[in-house]
């Protein structure tokens, strides 16, 4: 069910979508009505994705201020709904978790996720933790039709919003990264926990039996393989992949 392009991430593939039927349009047009008789009443912003067609089918007053629009104009967008509005480094790991989530028979199963929501084209993107779960299912195949989402901006005023920064930054430092981690030796691993601790290629050698020497060059291989100059940027990686 779930695809992802190149350039622009897809719930549902084109050959795949298709117009529901009329009970199957029947059914999607009183969840939709449901879950808007309220929605306005919850804080963050709701959103149903119709999975037939791969387009936003409905979302709260309140997200559609955010992002300028209207809902004829985002169901207008389709899949480009994802690119316009998300980081796609975030959607990128979303959708993944989506089709999972939709394959888990599970009917409360959700996935939630931290992600980055740009909500005009002149500023810049704001974190929102969102949480996902299927709405309705066709009676007869079990086929996904709807999702639901709920998502809450992360106030800044908020202590919690500097912690969950830093781990966000964290998470996409090690994204982005890993495969120049991949890169090191198990014993270049080691090194380097040693290195950002502080210790000295003397005392990286005697705590590892190796000699000075080596211990220099398993150094200089590090510094090379991550592209890293300081002690910091060495730490970001530590951090990051649980060195320390």
């Amino acid at each position: 069910m779930l695809h992802q392009d190149a350039s622009i991430p897809l719930l549902v593939p084109p050959a795949e979508q298709h117009p529901a039927t009329a009970q199957q349009q029947a059914r999607m047009a009183a969840a939709v009505a449901e879950i808007a008789a309220s929605a306005d009443l919850y804080p963050g912003v709701i959103i149903i994705a119709n999975l037939l067609v791969d387009r936003v089918e409905y979302m709260s007053r309140r997200g559609l201020l955010e992002l300028r629009t209207t809902l004829p104009e985002l169901q207008a967008l389709g899949p480009r709904y994802w690119e316009t509005y998300f980081n796609p480094d975030d959607s990128a790991d979303l959708l993944p978790k989506v089709y999972a989530m939709i394959q888990n028979p599970d009917p409360w199963a959700v996935v939630s996720i931290f992600q980055q929501v740009r909500i005009a084209e002149d500023l810049s993107f704001v974190w929102h933790l969102s949480t996902t779960r299927v709405l309705l299912r066709d009676e007869d195949t079990g086929q996904p039709l709807l999702l639901v989402t709920s998502s809450v901006p992360i106030d800044p005023l908020h202590h919690v919003t500097h912690k969950v920064s830093r781990l966000l930054e964290e998470n996409n430092f090690l994204r982005l990264n890993a495969p120049r981690f991949a890169t090191l030796t198990g014993r270049e691993r080691e090194v380097l926990r040693l290195l950002v601790l502080g210790h000295s290629a003397p005392e990286i050698a005697a705590a590892l039996f190796i000699s000075p020497q080596t211990a220099e060059t398993h150094r200089r291989n590090i510094r090379q393989k991550l592209g890293a100059e300081s002690v910091f940027e060495l730490s970001q990686y530590a951090r990051a992949f649980d060195l320390i």
